[in-house]
């Protein structure tokens, strides 16, 4: 099974468009957890525990783990979700962007060592940075686009004026994607939440490519607007799936002691919003 076709099957099995990003800050958790890093293992899986059920994916972000020398905790948490989750797929959120042996060995951490299914990765230095990932059959890469963060406009809105109608780098990007770097249906886009019209050009170029859309929550994408941009229907059929990603507002969603449950309570809302777009 691919990973486009894990993501779809998750998408149908819980009846989501959602993916939960796993951005743990010990200072932020429950004041019960607060400050202490070695829970970092104990508040995460709470959360996959609450909400397993109502997403089409999880996406750890592995910087909040080694920033705390909790390399071991993320494994197992990796190991717990294959475990108590094992139809949602794991995007691990790393957007490495290196190559030769250097990506062989950052595909070989995300696949090997951690377990992803996926792994977020820049594209900056060309196909030589993504190669190695697509090795691994099966899984996927889902290479940064259009991203959320206003800096994004120092360079990916740019027009390419040595190439043919003169397009803008994050269309490039979307059209290799689409193309000639897909060599075996492995490749995905990341695409932020805060640029719908963004993601709708993305979508047009890009129709059989998932896309991941961070920004949603405490970023304020709009997730009405961003499910009508990616969610198209072409003769009946939708195109590839999205995975629309809230982190902070489902994960601290409360600082008491039922934070697995208000956490659970905000996956519920938020995939019940974009559900409601989809059907429209």
């Amino acid at each position: 099974m691919t990973f486009t076709e894990q993501l779809r099957a998750a998408e149908r099995q819980n009846g989501s468009l959602l993916c939960v990003g796993l951005d743990p800050e010990p200072a932020k958790f429950p004041t019960h957890l607060r400050g202490d890093a070695s829970k970092i293992y104990d508040f995460c899986a709470a959360i996959v525990d609450a909400t397993a059920d109502l997403v089409n994916s999880f996406k750890p972000q592995i910087a909040y783990f080694a920033a705390h020398g909790a390399e071991a905790q993320l494994e197992k948490l990796m190991e717990h979700m294959r475990r108590t989750a094992p139809g949602v797929p794991v995007i691990l959120d790393a957007k490495r962007g290196d190559i030769g042996s250097t990506a062989e060995q950052y595909a070989k951490e995300a696949f090997e060592r951690y377990g992803a299914d996926a792994v977020t990765l820049s594209p900056f230095m060309g196909f030589d940075s993504v190669a190695p990932y697509l090795k691994y059959h099966g899984k996927g890469a889902f290479l940064l686009c259009r991203t959320s963060n206003p800096g994004g406009d120092d360079f990916q809105p740019q027009h390419l004026r040595d190439l043919p109608g003169q397009p803008r780098l994050y269309e490039h990007i979307a059209a290799l994607a689409q193309g000639p770097w897909n060599l075996n249906g492995q490749l995905g886009l990341v695409v932020g939440a805060t640029y719908p019209a963004e993601i709708e050009r993305v979508r047009a170029l890009a129709p059989t490519v998932p896309l991941l859309i961070p920004g949603v929550g405490a970023q304020g994408g709009d997730a009405v607007a961003t499910v009508k941009a990616g969610w198209k229907s072409v003769n009946g059929e939708t195109t590839a799936p999205i995975a629309v990603n809230s982190s902070r507002a489902i994960l601290y969603a409360s600082a008491g002691m039922d934070f697995a449950e208000s956490a659970r309570s905000e996956a519920i809302r938020t995939r019940e919003t974009l559900q409601r777009a989809a059907a429209t």
